[in-house]
């Protein structure tokens, strides 16, 4: 216990010593660098010089750490700019997905302004909105109805050829009988030979063709077009091409694409004129009497015999 109290008793003294020297030095290092003269300009620099280049080892760890807090700014920096790319790159990709669909439907509605029909029909357009194809109905439902004008029986096409007709309108939507429902039945003109035949739906990408004319006169690659017989649909309207299946039967190979079917062109079709007066074919229709036959002239009297 003696010894410890002896040791302490030497060490407190010796610690308030060095402290104050320590003070003291730095008190002057103070003063000495705040002087402003010449000679004690000359002497810092000489201080300076002599003492600065040997404090690399010192500053080393310094110099580190200010490198490794500057790389993680640097790398938060790039995590960032990592971020917004991808932030982009998912802007990016929803946009070209979009720009594709804006693509498609813009050929589609190219397609549909390229068909050529007769002049006299007019026609209105509507979208797709759900595909009811089933096996045991084909059909679709559009977005156009009978605010539309929009009446039973009339045609509808995609770009390129019939797709088939209006059967079932509401205020807002139709419903379209597909070519290949098995309800179908269209009476068709085959090009070149002219030969009359039905287009008979049977759930199948390619209806058969039935009740033709003269077979012989038919030739796979035929141009199938509606022949407008019973007034069922204007004449004149691309169906497809004749084909021929395995078995040797002739069917329809479509040509409106029923895989993509998003805009429908309908045919506003309000029937053939019917004749109800035939005279008026005959004779103008500003003769008021022109229905009625001409009264006879009577004949001049002979004179009799004296």
């Amino acid at each position: 216990m003696a010894n410890d109290r002896s040791s302490d008793d030497f060490t407190a003294p010796l610690k308030r010593l060095l402290l104050a020297v320590l003070v003291l030095c730095l008190t002057g290092t103070f003063l000495l660098w705040r002087i402003d003269s010449p000679r004690v300009e000359r002497f810092r620099a000489r201080v300076v010089d002599a003492v600065v280049p040997r404090m690399d080892w010192a500053m080393a760890p310094v110099t580190g750490t200010v490198n490794i807090l500057q790389d993680f700014q640097s790398y938060q920096r790039i995590y960032e700019q990592n971020q917004e790319l991808r932030r982009e790159l998912r802007q990016m990709t929803a946009w070209k997905e979009a720009a594709l669909q804006l693509e498609q439907e813009n050929a589609r509605l190219r397609d549909l302004n390229n068909v050529q029909i007769d002049p006299r029909l007019t026609y209105i357009t509507g979208v797709v909105l759900a595909d009811s194809g089933s096996p045991f109905r084909q059909s679709v439902l559009i977005n156009v109805g009978s605010r539309d004008g929009i009446v039973d029986g009339w045609a509808t096409m995609d770009g390129i050829g019939l797709v088939g007709r209006v059967s079932g309108v509401g205020k807002q939507t139709s419903r379209v009988i597909l070519l290949t429902d098995t309800t179908s039945r269209i009476p068709v003109e085959i090009q070149p030979s002219g030969q009359r035949a039905l287009v008979v739906g049977d759930n199948t990408a390619a209806p058969p063709i039935d009740f033709i004319e003269n077979p012989d006169l038919v030739r796979a690659g035929d141009r199938i077009v509606t022949s407008g017989d019973g007034e069922v649909f204007p004449p004149g309207l691309l169906i497809g091409q004749v084909a021929q299946d395995p078995g040797g039967r002739l069917r329809a190979r479509l040509a409106a694409d029923y895989e993509r079917l998003e805009f429908l062109r309908v045919l506003r079709d309000h029937g053939a004129r019917r004749v109800s007066n035939p005279s008026a074919l005959i004779l103008p229709e500003d003769l008021p009497d022109a229905g009625e036959p001409p009264a006879p002239e009577p004949e001049p009297e002979t004179p009799a015999d004296g």
